[in-house]
């Protein structure tokens, strides 16, 4: 019975739709009428509420409710969304204040004589606005009013303007900074900890193993990682209509002739041009770079981005009157010195220490007063302007609350699709295609681009994506992050909005363009750039780093990088590092027996025999490479006669868990396992190997740096009087035992002292002992510090001896990736590895 009041959901929410009632309502609307109208029956006719739903119940389904409300509106921990309405302010701010206009015209006049120059102009002028606004409607209708009747004046082809208006206002879908990714992240990074279960019950299930490996997981997505995978995709998709428009012209020059500029290319018009132009460029590198470079996260990002667009509309409003450009003077002024008080100073009013540090703190609040000023005062011009801050505020409050009336509503309508067993019947389907993950993914992104036709992004978004992700994400074989998924998905969602006859974007233009422009000239145009769409999109599908290397280059680079003995790197790492071994064996080999020439004699027994056995383990390394790497060839040697075996007992095990698998297959999948784990003991040897030989370096160099510090102590407990007043002398002692126990070998020091604190810690203190301890702690330290001293002419060549280890054996050693690994790592990371072998 459940499927019935499955079928009953999905026709209320479609008559409802297709009523035209506001798609707000019509989510919930269908969610509670479904599961109330299942209640209802299951109470009359079973005598349990419950009896109609595959799982849960209504109160279960309430509860659900109540929880993705409140994850909505009070949980702080998901901040993302917060910078849906900063967005918009945004782009409804550039909007009214007619920036977007200038730079159209700028556009046009500097690119008109190049040929298919105006289209190309509208193309990269879309991609602009589209870094700024991310809405769709907004865009193709502002360049519908000011491009088209410009580009037919000028005899462009009807079909070639207006499908170029179309793909270039719709560019705002993928271009970052977009409202679509900020949903789509938000979405997937639940998607994501779903798929991270349900692969890891697979694992569990297929090799009764309780702990899956950390490299298995699946890849979550945040909005900044978003924005950085869908950056390279839409770059190449502005790349590809631009030469597309160049060619047409070229092939076809009465399609897109060259338009002369009337007026002269003097200093006045490249002043017009560097006015439109800059600003919205240095606004969309200071949202995007301040995210890529981990300066602010997505939200403060765009509360970066809605200030820019009110300094920039507070001068382009004021034009032509006294003082036009002052607010945005000001500003500009206020930021520069902001940033170069920032590396000047340190501005932390807890570290004041000094006088210049007061000095930058003074400063540096004075020009945030004078930011806030320039934010204050544009704001005040734009409310004196033709009600436009009204309207800017209203049309965000209007766009943000339909965006999160229909989060709500959405998540109620998944929650009740789930009560009903739909994500079941999705997941039995999809895992019965033929044909594995690509089927799947193919008839999901089919699924989408039909849906694209008769609902917004957002509805696709949060009603789609929760139900399919999960599933797409959790395949082993495929291995694909979130940031892919919502990329692809991104891209499908703005080709069907450029689909005729019901693609969002021909409705936009259609209703501004003139009367000489047919419906039939808007669909043919259209057709040719879904077709460079689709080969966009196809160019992301079969090139994952495309999308995936700028975001973990970001990231392996920031502050929060992981360190390099982070598991999830170790099998890029160590491909890397065994070539690198195979290669230039010799110059490693060299740098240590020219290490074993250093003055060692210097070094007390113990070091030296730890830096003999160092050399010697270093020369050990290439063997152990090489085994672990023979192992791995060896197990993947294996695993392409297995790989086909096993992908029809994985599918079966998750279609019809219950019947036995296949003939020959125990057998099989017994010697894969055993390859694996000899390939895992072979790595897990070499890295405990590394760690250990490269250990006993890194230790001796940090003993020799610690010598100033044994110095200060040696001079202090020369002046220690034991006498002194208790509380002080216990305080002191133990700050000198724990100052101690942090250096190499210091832990004697730190028994000796701690023995002293002992002696005097009775009512009857005992002056002899504490003497006698505190001169075992000056004898330790006097030898310490000796060898140290000694030793100091090593230091020089130690180091030099480290910079030649550190990048290859002492790498997992580092506390970050030096530079010159994040590049090639961040490449590796990138690819889609099939790990589907080890379920």
């Amino acid at each position: 019975m459940e499927l019935v009041f499955l079928g009953v959901l999905i026709a209320l929410m479609v008559i409802a739709l297709t009523a035209g009632f506001p798609v707000a309502f019509a989510l919930p609307g269908s969610a509670v009428l479904s599961i109330g109208l299942a209640a209802l029956c299951g109470w009359l006719f079973a005598g349990d509420p419950s009896a109609y739903f595959a799982q849960d119940g209504p109160t279960q389904w309430l509860s659900a409710g109540v929880t993705n409300f409140r994850s909505l509106y009070w949980d702080v921990e998901r901040d993302t969304l917060i910078a849906i309405p900063l967005f918009i302010f945004m782009g409804i701010m550039l909007q009214k204040s007619r920036i977007a206009e200038d730079l159209l015209v700028a556009m046009a006049q500097l690119f008109g004589p190049v040929p298919g120059g105006m289209g190309i102009s509208v193309v990269f002028v879309g991609a602009l606005l589209a870094a700024t606004t991310g809405i769709v409607g907004a865009t193709v209708i502002a360049m519908g009013l000011i491009s088209l009747p410009a580009m037919l004046r000028n005899n462009y082809s009807k079909p070639l303007a207006t499908g170029t208006i179309c793909a270039a206002g719709t560019l705002g879908q993928i271009i970052p900074p977009s409202i679509v990714l900020i949903i789509l992240a938000d979405q997937l990074s639940n998607a994501a900890d779903q798929a991270a279960a349900i692969r890891q019950q697979h694992y569990r299930d297929a090799t009764g193993e309780f702990s899956m490996p950390s490299s298995f997981d699946v890849v979550s997505a945040s909005a900044g990682d978003m924005f950085m995978g869908a950056l390279i995709p839409g770059l190449i998709l502005v790349a590809i209509y631009m030469g597309y428009i160049l060619i047409s012209a070229l092939l076809r020059p009465a399609d897109a002739p060259p338009v002369p500029y009337e007026g002269g290319y003097d200093r006045a018009f490249f002043a017009r041009v560097v006015i439109a132009l800059v600003p919205p460029l240095l606004l969309i590198f200071a949202v995007l770079g301040s995210i890529v470079l981990g300066i602010a996260t997505v939200n403060q990002a765009g509360a970066i981005g809605a200030a820019g667009a009110t300094i920039m509309a507070g001068y382009r409003l004021h034009r032509g009157r006294p003082l036009a450009y002052a607010p945005g003077f000001l500003g500009a002024v206020c930021l520069i010195l902001l940033l170069i008080l920032i590396n000047s100073f340190d501005l932390n009013i807890k570290n004041i220490e000094t006088a210049a540090d007061r000095t930058g703190i003074m400063i540096g609040m004075l020009a945030s007063a004078g930011l806030l000023a320039s934010v204050g005062w544009s704001l005040w011009r734009i409310y004196r302007s033709e009600r436009t801050l009204h309207e800017v505020m209203g049309e965000t409050a209007k766009i943000t609350s339909m965006v999160f009336i229909i989060l709500i509503g959405a998540a109620m309508l998944t929650s009740a699709f789930r009560g009903f067993g739909g994500e079941e019947l999705v997941k039995h389907f999809l895992l019965g295609l033929p044909g594995g993950f690509w089927t799947q993914f193919i008839v999901v992104m089919a699924v989408i681009f039909l849906l694209g036709f008769f609902l917004d992004f957002i509805e696709i978004a949060v009603v789609v994506v929760p139900i399919v992700a999960p599933i797409l994400l959790a395949d082993p074989s495929a291995n694909i992050t979130a940031v892919w998924l919502g990329v692809m998905i991104g891209l499908n969602i703005q080709t069907s909005f450029l689909t005729p006859p019901f693609g969002f974007a021909l409705f936009y233009l259609r209703g501004v363009a003139p009367p000489q422009v047919r419906t039939t000239h808007i669909y043919k145009g259209a057709s040719v750039f879904i077709a460079l769409q689709l080969l966009g999109l196809a160019i992301a599908g079969v090139a994952p780093p495309l999308v995936n290397y700028l975001p973990n280059r970001t990231y392996l680079s920031s502050e929060t990088a992981p360190p390099p003995i982070n598991p999830r790197l170790q099998e890029c790492l160590e491909t890397q590092l065994f070539v690198e071994y195979a290669q230039d064996a010799h110059g490693l080999r060299d740098a240590v027996a020219a290490a074993r020439a250093f003055e060692l004699r210097h070094l007390p027994g113990e070091w030296q025999t730890k830096l003999t056995r160092h050399f010697d383990a270093v020369g050990a390394t290439f063997n152990l490479a090489a085994e672990a790497e023979r192992a791995a060839t060896e197990r993947a040697a294996y695993g392409e006669t297995y790989a086909p075996l096993h992908a029809v007992a994985y599918r079966q095990s998750l279609r019809e868990p219950d019947l036995p698998p296949p003939a020959g297959y125990p057998e099989a999948r017994a010697r894969y396992r055993e390859l694996a784990k000899a390939e895992n003991a072979a790595r897990l040897r070499y890295r405990q190997h590394v760690d250990a030989a490269y250990g006993d370096l890194a230790e001796l160099r940090t003993a020799l740096t610690e010598t100033p510090q044994i110095e200060v102590m040696q001079n202090a407990l020369a002046q220690f009087d034991l006498r002194g007043e208790p509380t002080e002398t216990e305080e002191t002692l133990k700050a000198m035992s724990a100052e101690s126990a942090r250096w190499i070998g210091g832990g004697d020091i730190r028994g000796a002292l701690s023995n002293t604190r002992r002696a005097l810690r009775s009512d009857t203190p005992d002056y002899a002992a504490a003497r006698s301890a505190l001169a075992e702690a000056q004898t330790l330290l006097q030898q310490q510090l000796a060898w140290r001293q000694t030793a100091a002419p090593l230091v020089d060549d130690l180091a030099a001896y480290d910079a030649v280890l550190k990048n290859n054996i002492g790498l997992r050693q580092q506390t970050r990736l030096p530079e010159n690994r994040v590049k090639p790592l961040a490449g590796c990371l990138a690819e889609h590895r099939d790990i589907s072998l080890n379920f």
